[in-house]
């Protein structure tokens, strides 16, 4: 199904933030588990389930990410193939605009249910992302102002995925840069 300018549906669907759902951490690990065995013959080890949808107790757009370690993207386009299959839409880089990352969105019933981001070996942004959701996961003040935060910027920007990413960016540089000790 098409939407504005003749994009799918769910390329220009917008913001909606959800009340945290329990089922978001075991569908997490079952996204884990289908592309460490889809992946795997393209040399991927690693996959963790990172974003919102992996810290306990916090709103989120209803979209599990994952993260997958690959040794070079020479494979993009076969691991592209593959995976269309389990209803996911390779991003070309020219679209996606993040040279650090090949990124594929899942689709069902027209709406985004996941995104993968491959990252090379020893992508900085690898450790950034499990250190962010593990400091949330850790801290309850913080993972309130996050889930705060989050709903603001998706009423202030419902259909601008950009600015909504942009608005987070102070809050994610400042988790990563000063952590803060705090007490489940």
């Amino acid at each position: 199904m098409m939407g504005e300018n003749n994009w799918p549906k769910w390329a220009v669907e917008s913001i909606e933030i959800e009340q945290p759902n329990p089922d978001w951490i075991h569908g997490g690990r079952a996204e884990v588990r289908e592309l460490l065995h889809s992946l795997g013959p393209f040399g991927v080890k690693e996959v963790e389930h990172v974003g919102s949808t992996s810290v306990r107790d916090l709103p989120a757009k209803p979209i599990i990410d994952v993260m997958a370690k690959i040794p070079s993207f020479n494979e993009v386009e076969n691991i592209a193939g593959k995976l269309a299959g389990d209803g996911w839409h390779y991003v070309p880089i020219e679209l996606d605009n993040r040279p650090w990352r090949r990124f594929f969105i899942k689709v069902k019933d027209d709406k985004r249910v996941a995104h993968l981001h491959l990252m090379l070996e020893g992508e900085p942004r690898w450790d950034k992302q499990r250190m962010f959701r593990d400091r949330l996961n850790e801290n309850s003040r913080l993972r309130d102002e996050y889930a705060d935060l989050k709903k603001r910027l998706a009423r202030q920007f419902p259909n601008d995925r950009e600015a909504y990413s942009a608005g987070k960016a102070a809050f994610i540089e400042r988790v990563l840069n000063h952590p803060e000790r705090e007490e489940r």
